[in-house]
């Protein structure tokens, strides 16, 4: 996504039109008038007119296809900040909702603060305004992955800060609103500021990992397509896409540096019109290679929390070389790319559904709870939100999303603080597993309780992750020590 060659508003109106041809695109062009007229006489750090740089976060949105009205708000989101127009004069000239837009960007605005300060305030103000609209996420995203584009012009100090935040912040929200194509490019875009030499690395790794394969995925793919169209499979596309580089990253240190254990360097992505179409496709890719034991996933069944769905299956393909194949339909597919923002996307025939408007209501609420009333802890906050996710499942089949990392203790105090102070075993995937064991993605977990137990054992502080058990177990050491006269005259003693 992204075009290289120079963005031009002729550009911008052509790509809407192409999507939107009912929009009126003159409200567009003046925006962008107003704009230039606004940031007149200022200029980038790179020497280029300011213009440049909302017309080049417009563009990025154009290219997602999404709706014209957060396009115009765009063009128009530093005018207030950083110009003498007032936002009084934004609404006159366009309306109320392209206002509101305007304001909650400008809300998000410059930072006064320098260290963890700043990195909760910047939290607090991403948070209220997610909480006010959604949208003003989307051209933030946008905003920031342009500037990430353009870092090489600033000071490598201040580089590094602005990239820091962006891995640090920006792109583990975007993945929590389930935006992957935007996650995945701050992540790739601030990787080279942050860790040059690792960013180098990789790079080269992945290039030696991939050249040379390219034929030999065209003909997998090309049998793959023969077997479903020989089966009476409708197709949309199937394609490749590479592992992205941060993600590559991510999954060699998990690894621990071992380049054979990643299998899903190059995955073909299939697109089907049905859920039907997704599970015979499943089966047809089975009988045509063998699947790989314990790598199927079903993430149609039971999707993860932020909306992802899709079923992922690795096979042996020709030679007994290991490919990872992903199934979805259009729709998972753009919700996958896109997340909350597939509300304001339009597809390939122009129409512009609202999909699933109430899980990511939910989503985001708790979201907002989870991270709203940790906002003075940050190690709480990176840890509990930002760090990566695992998904498990209760006995019922109800999906629990918890930090990288958790253990079954973990797991009973996110059910509830009773079945955390009383639990005495786990069985994962029905097996009776220590209450220390890492859980991994897709683990059933059910919690062993005993009702007479008094409280957590004081050593599980030693390997639980979240904030949640941390905190629990510690209020009862604290709860231990207090002499017997106290406890007996506390409240609910």
């Amino acid at each position: 996504m992204g075009s290289k060659q120079k963005e031009t508003i002729e550009g911008l109106i052509e790509k809407v039109k192409d999507f939107c041809p009912e929009h009126d695109t003159d409200i567009i062009k003046l925006a962008y008038d107003f704009a230039k007229n606004a940031h007149e006489g200022q200029f980038r750090k790179s020497g280029e007119p300011y213009i440049v740089h909302p017309l080049a976060a417009a563009h990025i949105l154009a290219d997602m296809r999404i709706d014209p009205v957060i396009i115009t708000a765009t063009l128009l989101h530093d005018v207030p900040e950083d110009t003498e127009v007032t936002l009084e004069e934004i609404e006159e000239n366009f309306g109320a909702e392209i206002a509101s837009l305007v304001r909650g960007i400008t809300k998000l605005g410059k930072l006064k603060y320098r260290g963890v300060e700043r990195y909760i305030e910047n939290l607090r103000k991403m948070f209220v305004a997610m909480a006010e609209d959604i949208r003003c996420m989307i051209i933030k995203f946008a905003d920031r992955i342009h500037n990430l584009r353009t870092l090489g012009a600033l000071p490598p100090q201040k580089a590094y800060r602005i990239a820091l935040e962006s891995l640090e912040i920006y792109a583990p929200i975007a993945g929590r609103l389930g935006m992957e194509w935007m996650k995945s490019e701050l992540q790739d875009l601030s990787f080279k500021y942050v860790y040059p030499k690792e960013y180098g690395r990789i790079k080269q790794l992945r290039e030696a990992k991939i050249t040379g394969k390219e034929k030999y995925y065209s003909e997998v793919r090309e049998q793959a397509e023969t077997a479903l169209k020989d089966a009476g499979v409708n197709i949309i596309s199937v394609g490749g896409r590479n592992k992205r580089l941060y993600s590559f990253y991510q999954k060699l240190m998990r690894k621990n540096n071992e380049v054979n254990k990643v299998h899903d360097l190059i995955a073909l992505r299939v697109i089907v019109p049905t859920v039907a179409d997704c599970y015979a496709t499943l089966g047809i890719l089975h009988k045509l290679w063998k699947p790989m034991i314990g790598r199927f996933k079903d993430y149609i069944a039971q999707p993860k929390p932020n909306g992802y769905r899709s079923l992922h299956t690795t096979v042996f393909a020709e030679n007994r070389q290991i490919v990872e194949f992903q199934i979805r339909t259009q729709e998972m597919d753009d919700e996958a790319q896109y997340g909350i923002a597939a509300h304001w996307h339009y597809d390939e025939n122009g129409a512009h559904i609202p999909r699933r408007e109430v899980a990511w209501a939910q989503e985001l609420a708790r979201i907002q709870k989870d991270v709203l009333n940790k906002l003075s802890d940050l190690e709480a906050i990176k840890i509990d939100f930002l760090e990566t996710r695992i998904f498990v499942f209760t006995p019922k089949g109800d999906v629990i999303d918890l930090p990288e990392g958790s253990t079954p203790v973990d797991f009973a105090y996110h059910i509830h603080t009773e079945v955390g102070n009383t639990c005495t075993g786990s069985i994962v995937n029905d097996k009776m597993q220590s209450l220390d064991t890492e859980l991994k993605n897709g683990d059933v977990i059910e919690i062993l309780v005993d009702k007479h137990r008094k409280g957590p054992n004081e050593d599980w502080i030693k390997f639980v992750k979240t904030s949640t058990a941390k905190s629990h177990i510690r209020s009862y050491q604290k709860q231990r020590r207090l002499p017997k006269w106290l406890k007996s005259v506390l409240p609910g003693k």
